[in-house]
């Protein structure tokens, strides 16, 4: 299929620190073809640093709502702001990783909306769905989201974490502060507060203290965290710039968090991650099949896998033949998203007649 030599304007809605990383790679590929990006994004943790260090053009609507309440006021509000940008801006199409607000303003403005999405969070896909033109998921996403539904055999961490787009840098360890090869672990809070937190959790306080006790015994212990630390947790707080944690998660002996994209991040760097969480996701669950992840639904059991990663010589060194086992079953999806976007909506047909046309892009 030949492709197509128009260009575009294209909006893309962030929600997450991890969706910039999502669309970096992406967004740099369609500029070099001629396509202007347009960033808009509300502030969560570091979105806003992010966008600024890439370079990209973006408009910030202020802080994230984190109350139910608020989260309904608000809807209006963002939408309200993101009609207006838009109205600005003129989108060919919308981009984002479910986001409600680019879907709605998007079948207000009649553009199409295309939607990355990894997680099933079925309180939030029923939002946008109606308003949405495709949905890209990884094969390996469970939940049947119908007709608009495009499987693609990746993750969304490969986006920004595959071999041809990541290469991580020694560095690190000057940022840390440590020497060179001190082994260390990262360790991950979340601050519970997203939509699909409600009714779940990780680690009780008792266990989070046990744990740093623990480890700290035999590495040097890093904490990031989405909200404020304990006063007891604050010698051990990360300090380095966001766009580093990438370096930083590459070259830790460790991960053991409550977040899923750090947990996954990391198995495809090819360093160990224990996930503890009551919220399952399919990804961190894949990677299992690897042994680069290992998940919990709680406390229970952490401490003692750590410590038999930790015992078994050369662990990390012997998990390379498995993240290039990953790589070859997986596509590279960058390139994928790049000819779905200039070609749609012709490659939502292909697709869909020949799902197999993805592993042209490896």
């Amino acid at each position: 299929m030949a492709e197509t030599k128009i260009t575009m304007r294209i909006l893309i809605d962030i929600g997450h620190p991890a969706h910039v990383h999502l669309f970096k790679n992406f967004s740099w590929e369609m500029q070099k073809k001629g396509h202007r990006i347009l960033f808009t994004a509300r502030y969560k943790e570091y979105e806003i640093n992010l966008l600024r260090y890439y370079g990209f053009d973006y408009i910030s609507f202020g802080k994230k709502n984190s109350s139910i309440l608020s989260k309904i006021t608000g809807l209006f509000k963002y939408n309200s702001k993101l009609l207006f940008i838009s109205l600005k801006f003129k989108p060919d199409i919308f981009i984002s990783h479910g986001s409600i607000h680019a879907s709605q303003v998007s079948f207000i403005l009649r553009k199409p909306h295309i939607s990355l999405e990894d997680s099933g969070n079925m309180e939030q896909v029923r939002l946008y769905k109606p308003f949405t033109k495709a949905i890209l998921t990884p094969d390996i996403l469970p939940e049947d989201l119908g007709k608009k539904q495009i499987r693609y055999s990746a993750y969304h961490e490969l986006f920004y974490l595959h071999p041809k787009y990541f290469r991580p840098n020694k560095n690190i360890y000057k940022g840390l502060n440590i020497s060179e090869n001190e082994p260390y672990c990262i360790i991950r809070f979340v601050a519970w507060k997203a939509t699909h937190d409600y009714g779940h959790k990780g680690l009780l306080l008792s266990e989070k203290i046990n744990l740093i006790n623990m480890i700290s015994k035999k590495l040097k212990v890093f904490i990031s965290s989405e909200s404020h630390l304990p006063e007891q947790f604050i010698q051990y707080k990360i300090n380095i710039p966001p766009e580093k944690m990438h370096d930083a998660l590459a070259f830790a002996s460790l991960y053991i968090g409550e977040g899923a994209t750090m947990a996954s991040e990391s198995g495809i760097l090819g360093t160990p991650a224990i996930y503890i969480n009551t919220i399952r996701r399919s990804y961190c669950e894949d990677q299992e099949r690897f042994d680069l992840v290992s998940n919990f639904s709680n406390g229970k059991g952490v401490i003692e896998k750590a410590l038999e990663i930790l015992s078994i010589p050369n662990y990390k060194e012997n998990l390379k033949n498995n993240v290039n086992e990953l790589l070859n079953e997986k596509i590279n999806p960058t390139p994928f998203f790049v000819w779905f976007v200039e070609n749609y909506p012709e490659s939502v047909k292909t697709m869909k007649e020949n799902p197999d046309y993805q592993y042209r892009f490896k």
